[in-house]
């Protein structure tokens, strides 16, 4: 996958990192979808036990035919420390590694992370869509900011998930009786589309297929690393 040159270094301070956030920002564009996204990229990163590298992967789902396209995992050595709601700073450069292995390149991709449900409406899906110019779309397992009600307990119930009055999300529940994901806008997709697709691939776990898969992979990497096999 082909990546146009990035509009910023990754080592920087915290103070830079938020200023950054805040002028790209600007450019999140939340636009209504009518698209049946058929190859979905989704993501995840975890930390080395060690604490020096961050372990990215990224699973190319095909949702019509439910199966794996392709998978890879990149790492990178830290640079920036851990800052509550500046961690795409931590965990992009890995993931853009992962990204840039794909033979093919993605339609949408899914952070295990938010998007617009974020402090400063900046989070990795945010970050991750805008320096890709594509759809994203953040999933989160837990909250990260605002307030919402818990959606009825079938599949396919959300509720909204706002701060101080704004709609920053979706409270998805994705399997009957489990705990819901938060959704939310990454960039180039509006929220509706956004749970849509998301339930699309959600297909018997809680989490959306690919980023359950690019977990998985992640975890694996991690073992494997851990074992030297």
């Amino acid at each position: 996958m082909k990546l146009a040159r990035l509009p910023h270094r990754w080592n920087v301070t915290p103070k830079e990192a938020v200023a950054i956030q805040l002028r790209l920002a600007s450019r999140v564009l939340q636009t209504r979808s009518r698209k049946r996204f058929r190859l979905v990229a989704g993501v995840d990163a975890a930390f080395s036990r060690d604490g020096e590298r961050c372990i990215a992967g990224v699973v190319l789902w095909d949702v019509g035919r439910r199966e794996v396209v392709e998978e890879h995992v990149a790492t990178r050595l830290l640079t920036f420390p851990y800052v509550p709601g500046l961690l795409s700073f931590r965990e992009a450069p890995a993931v853009i590694a992962a990204l840039r292995k794909l033979r093919r390149t993605p339609e949408i991709v899914f952070c295990d992370g938010h998007g617009l449900a974020h402090p400063r409406r900046f989070g990795i899906a945010c970050h991750l869509g805008v320096l890709l110019d594509l759809p994203a779309v953040g999933c989160g397992k837990t909250r990260l900011i605002g307030e919402h009600r818990l959606p009825a307990h079938r599949r396919g119930s959300r509720t909204l998930l706002k701060s101080h009055g704004e709609t920053i999300g979706a409270v998805v529940r994705t399997r009957d009786g489990v705990r819901p994901i938060f959704v939310s806008v990454g960039h180039r997709i509006d929220l509706a589309s956004a749970a849509r697709i998301v339930l699309r691939t959600a297909i018997g776990f809680r989490l959306p297929e690919p980023v359950r898969r690019a977990d998985r992979l992640v975890a694996a990497f991690k073992r494997c690393a851990l074992t030297g096999r």
